[in-house]
C-alpha cells in the first residue's frame, strides 16, 4: 500500500525502452531504484505518466521482485511519441490516489444492483483499478461491455469470499 503522503507528488526519469515480452508488442521501463525506495512499496502503484511530454495516461507501476518496479509503455502511446523498443525516453508521473479511482455509471449501477458495492470496495487497489482502466480503454461497446462483467465477477467472487 502506498503511502498517503506520496499521493500527488511529481516522477521523472529517463530510461531506455524495453522488449517485455519475446514476440509480443509489450514495451516497459524500469523505475530507477532511487524512486521504488522513496514510494517505500512492493506492491503496485496508481500513476497518471507521460512519455516525452505526451497525453498522460494511467497505468500502474508493476512489481517484478527484488524491491524493483516497471512500468508498461503501451502501443498507442508508443504510436503517439514515435517511439519502439531500444529507445530512450523520458517518463514523468505522479502518484494517485487508488481510493480516489472513478467507478464507471454501469459498473457501478451493476454492482448496485446486486449489492457488491462494498465487496468491489474490498478488491485490493491494484486491482479494482485495473479493472476500471481496461473498462476505460475499451474500444468496442461489446468490448466494454464484457469487461463491466469480468468487474462484477470478481465483486461477486469477492464478496463470496466474505
Amino acid at each position: 500500500m502506498i503511502d498517503k503522503s506520496l499521493v500527488g507528488k511529481h516522477f521523472g526519469f529517463d530510461a531506455k525502452l524495453e522488449n517485455w515480452a519475446e514476440g509480443m508488442d509489450y514495451c516497459a521501463v524500469c523505475v530507477p531504484s532511487k524512486i521504488t525506495n522513496t514510494l517505500g512499496t512492493k506492491g503496485p502503484v496508481l500513476v497518471k505518466a507521460s512519455v516525452n511530454g505526451s497525453e498522460s495516461f494511467q497505468v500502474s507501476l508493476f512489481p517484478v521482485g527484488g524491491g524493483k518496479h516497471y512500468i508498461r509503455i503501451k502501443a498507442k502511446i508508443r504510436k503517439l511519441t514515435n517511439t519502439k523498443s531500444g529507445d530512450r525516453i523520458r517518463l514523468d508521473f505522479v502518484v494517485l490516489d487508488p481510493d480516489d479511482v472513478d467507478i464507471p455509471d454501469e459498473l457501478l449501477e451493476l454492482l448496485e444492483t446486486d449489492g457488491m458495492i462494498d465487496a468491489f470496495m474490498d478488491i485490493p487497489p491494484g486491482k479494482r483499478n485495473y479493472l476500471i482502466r481496461r473498462i476505460g480503454e475499451a474500444a468496442k461497446p461489446a468490448t466494454r461491455e464484457k469487461r463491466i462483467r469480468e468487474a462484477l465477477d470478481v465483486a461477486i467472487e469477492r464478496g463470496l469470499k466474505s
